[in-house]
């Protein structure tokens, strides 16, 4: 049962409103057709060109985009637990509860707001990018304080680089979240998508003759629902944060705090 309402949303992300809207007109365009005898071959590779080509591109662009954003999630991730491993296997004494409850409190706000910003509205991020790189200059003091508490200065050497690929990896999120696929592109595919199913009227007219009465309005209703759907998916694959279509990317804070002691009693 939930893998079937699992896969009823997912349909209802493809087919919306917009859909319905277009089909609506494609349909009104072709029984005023048919209705006033308005008939045309129009040629189908003005579609390929002025919709399917521009669309089935930003959908590969936004994929490569999503991909290179789990690339940079996954080194933040794995940069922030081997500092964590770091503040708490590699000083010559025992391990100190408060060092290592101090990365460890770091890491989750980092990751709190590397999530809030992800997930907010562009207007805010300022507002986000002044926590995150405040979390950032703790991560420095951190290691300052490693330092101090007799860890050699390769190994501080090593924390410090670790620290830079943190912040290498959320620039690189930062701006696959700041900037989108060309913005000319989709709103050139957007005006044909809501345009050419309702020009096309009259080739939907004429290609009636060859169907069935009851199957008059299916090519214009497929037409409509197959361009709008390729236009929603590329919509969800545009934003790889904001938590609406199925193939974003989640920040699990918890499950990533939680995992980081993993493995403590044996070392």
């Amino acid at each position: 049962m939930p893998f079937q309402m699992s896969r009823l949303t997912s349909i209802f992300l493809i087919i919306n409103l917009k859909s319905l809207v277009i089909a609506g007109f494609a349909v009104l365009s072709t029984w005023l057709c048919l209705r006033f005898d308005i008939r045309a071959d129009f040629p189908l590779t003005m579609i390929s060109t002025a919709i399917v080509f521009p669309i089935v591109f930003s959908i590969g662009h936004a994929y490569k985009r999503r991909e290179n954003a789990l690339d940079k999630y996954g080194s933040l991730k794995a940069h922030g637990r081997a500092l964590y491993y770091a503040a708490r296997d590699w000083l010559p004494t025992h391990e100190d509860e408060d060092r290592v409850a101090h990365i460890e409190s770091i890491l989750d706000r980092l990751m709190r707001g590397c999530k809030d910003m992800f997930k907010g509205n562009l207007t805010d991020m300022e507002h986000h990018e002044k926590e995150i790189y405040t979390r950032f200059s703790e991560l420095s003091e951190f290691v300052k304080h490693l330092r101090a508490d007799g860890l050699p200065s390769g190994e501080c050497s090593r924390a410090n680089q670790y620290v830079g690929k943190i912040i290498v990896a959320f620039e690189g999120m930062k701006h696959i979240y700041q900037y989108r696929t060309p913005r000319t592109l989709r709103a050139f595919s957007d005006f044909f998508i809501v345009i050419l199913p309702i020009l096309y009227g009259p080739f939907f007219a004429h290609e009636a003759t060859a169907y069935d009465n009851h199957l008059t309005f299916v090519m214009p209703i497929l037409f409509a629902v197959i361009l709008v759907g390729l236009d929603n998916i590329q919509d969800h694959l545009e934003d790889p944060f904001d938590q609406v279509g199925e193939d974003d990317i989640t920040i699990n804070v918890d499950k990533f705090v939680g995992l980081l002691s993993a493995g403590e009693e044996q070392t």
